[in-house]
């Protein structure tokens, strides 16, 4: 189990675009797995209404703080620094659990900036997201991430209904950009094969929750 000197719970991580069903995928997750008795905490990134520079990047994406939106490593820097001052926090959720789930971490500032570049995986961005969150924030590497793959437009039409029902989860500029969400799909398959910064698992549209949670079961068994 990832962190085993210490004791340290499991951190998973599910990625994908906006819409792809992270949230649903890990409920369902966490149920079953705490229907076996595991401890088990989630926790999302971006964190919107608990964290100041993830605001200050929900809020550029929606046209304001002048350039702040144009500049890709600005925009990565703010997202970095909201995981950053969650570092603490996730520590103690590791402590705490057999296993923390994530709804994104690092691996979606490399997608999204990386296709905001128009770079692969194995770019500059890609880089550079790493060695600024895993190497000077020090956050943790994860156990397993977990792409979640599915049709960029089911995922965009998704979030066009998520968006519609609640006007605080409103389409952002990067939700509103469907080239975009194309080469940031690319990227994270890039991400996955190249097993970025660890183990990746790619996990499609109709993959049954319950061959995710029996994965996660073997990693609690190592």
């Amino acid at each position: 189990m990832g962190g085993s000197l210490l004791d340290m719970g499991a951190l998973v991580v599910v990625e994908g675009l906006d819409g792809a069903g992270k949230r649903t995928l890990i409920e369902t997750v966490l149920g079953q797995l705490r229907a076996h008795g595991r401890r088990v905490a989630t926790l999302a990134f971006p964190r919107y209404g608990r964290s100041v520079h993830a605001d200050l990047a929900a809020e550029a994406l929606r046209g304001r703080h002048g350039d702040v939106a144009a500049s890709v490593n600005a925009m990565a820097l703010l997202f970095a620094l909201d995981r950053a001052e969650a570092r603490d926090e996730l520590a103690k959720l590791l402590a705490d659990n057999d296993i923390v789930l994530l709804d994104r971490y690092v691996a979606s500032n490399a997608a999204y900036n990386a296709a905001r570049t128009g770079q692969s995986a194995d770019g500059e961005i890609a880089s550079w997201v790493a060695e600024l969150e895993f190497g000077r924030f020090e956050l943790p590497v994860p156990d397993l991430q977990v792409l979640l793959d599915v049709p960029v437009e089911l995922a965009a039409e998704r979030a066009r209904r998520r968006g519609e029902l609640d006007s605080a989860r409103a389409l952002d500029a990067y939700e509103r950009d469907e080239a975009l969400q194309q080469r940031t799909a690319a990227v994270y398959r890039g991400l996955a094969e190249s097993n970025w910064h660890g183990p990746w698992r790619v996990y499609g549209a109709h993959d049954d929750p319950a061959s995710l949670t029996a994965c996660l079961s073997e990693i609690l068994a190592r």
